[in-house]
C-alpha cells in the first residue's frame, strides 16, 4: 500500500461535512483540518494494485462541498 496525502479546500461552510463524510467512507488513516490555502489534510493508504488517480476519484471526489484538492505522492519514509 502507498501512502498518499490529499490536501482538499472546501467550499465555505462546508468542511466539517465534509470531514465527517470521509470519515464515514473509512478510506483515511488520518484526517486533519488546517490552516492556509486548504481545509483538510487527508492522509490514505491505496492498494499497490490500485491506480491512483482513479482511486481518488472513485472514493473521495463525488462528496459534495470538495472544491479543490492537492495530492502529493509518497516514495520512501525514513
Amino acid at each position: 500500500m502507498r501512502p498518499v496525502f490529499v490536501n482538499i479546500r472546501c467550499k465555505p461552510g462546508t468542511s466539517y461535512r465534509v470531514a465527517e463524510d470521509i470519515a464515514l467512507r473509512e478510506i483515511h488513516s488520518e484526517l486533519y483540518s488546517t490552516s492556509g490555502p486548504f481545509d483538510l489534510l487527508l492522509k490514505l493508504y491505496i492498494p499497490d494494485e490500485q491506480d491512483t488517480g482513479k482511486y481518488i476519484n472513485d472514493h473521495l471526489l463525488d462528496i459534495d462541498g470538495i472544491e479543490r484538492t492537492e495530492t502529493t505522492l509518497t516514495f520512501k519514509a525514513f
